[in-house]
């Protein structure tokens, strides 16, 4: 055979050669690529999974604590009306009243009596 028929089999045959390779390569590198998808996908979910648990222990976090608040807030107005129950008795309380009424000009006021019901003078404004 001459030189230039062995060039030309030669060729045919790393063409054959390297479409054999292709042909078993191709579709392994496939598997190879959806597997590594499939790898990507799992860490993107775990990855949100871990950001979701981070975030609702965050949130339970924010509840305890506006709960501790609503109890210490509850525990202040609790000492704040304990307080004004032990100093502000019924003398105070006409104390105070006589000095309202001393700023009071020219104004109808009705006085509590022993019964805690004001008296009317519904016919004095005949």
């Amino acid at each position: 055979m001459s030189n230039e028929k062995k060039i030309t089999i030669g060729i045919i045959v790393g063409i054959l050669a390297i479409i054999a390779i292709l042909m078993i390569a191709i579709p392994k590198y496939r598997v190879w690529s959806q597997e590594m998808q499939g790898r990507a996908e799992f860490a993107r979910a775990e990855q949100n999974r871990q950001i979701m648990v981070t975030q609702a222990e965050a949130q339970l976090l924010v509840e305890k604590l506006n709960a501790q608040m609503e109890v210490e807030r509850a525990k202040g107005v609790a000492e704040a009306m304990e307080i004004i129950t032990e100093y502000i008795n019924q003398p105070y309380l006409f104390w105070r009243f006589i000095n309202m009424l001393q700023t009071t000009q020219n104004q109808i006021i009705y006085i509590p009596t022993e019964g805690m019901m004001p008296v009317l003078e519904a016919g004095r404004f005949r």
